[in-house]
């Protein structure tokens, strides 16, 4: 009777050893499924977040090719404007000249009048606001000092004109 029991015994044993394998086999098929998923579900975030940085990158540069047209366009109205003031200055000298006194000292400060606003006219239609700009520059960089207190004074009598308001 005790080889029967030994018998049982061992036979159980093998049950529970088969069966434990068995477990093991499905735990490791299970963590190789678990391993695909992840690997799957970290694929399509990868996809994801590319495709959002790529929306991303769209937008801005079609936000910045926008802001470009439209520096673009205000740019070509300024320098329109410029023309325009330019053009009006040298009919101005003219108006000046036809109608203003033509001899004596009033007629030699009409003349530097109407000189000085053709020569302006003439200036602002053929430089624009690039020339303009160049040349502020210029004269900044050759008298810096005194470019400095102009725009401290500029700075102060526009402050009092916007603390009054």
């Amino acid at each position: 009777m005790a080889t029967t029991q030994f018998a049982k015994d061992n036979e159980r044993h093998q049950g529970n050893a088969a069966t434990a394998d068995r477990a093991k086999d499905m735990a490791s098929g299970l963590a190789d499924k678990a391993k695909d998923a992840a690997s799957h579900m970290a694929d399509k975030a990868k996809d994801a977040a590319s495709h959002m940085a790529d929306s991303a990158k769209d937008m801005a540069s079609k936000a910045v090719h926008r802001v470009e047209g439209m520096a673009n366009n205000a740019e070509q109205r300024a320098d329109s404007a410029v023309h325009s003031v330019g053009s009006g200055m040298e009919h101005l000298a003219d108006k000046i000249r036809d109608k203003g006194p033509h001899e004596g000292v009033l007629g030699t400060a009409t003349n530097r009048l109407a000189s000085t606003l053709e020569s302006g006219g003439h200036y602002l239609q053929e430089e624009g606001l690039a020339g303009m700009a160049e040349d502020l520059t210029n004269v900044i960089r050759r008298n810096p000092v005194p470019a400095l207190f102009v725009g401290i004074g500029l700075g102060f009598l526009l402050a009092r004109a916007t603390s009054r308001s």
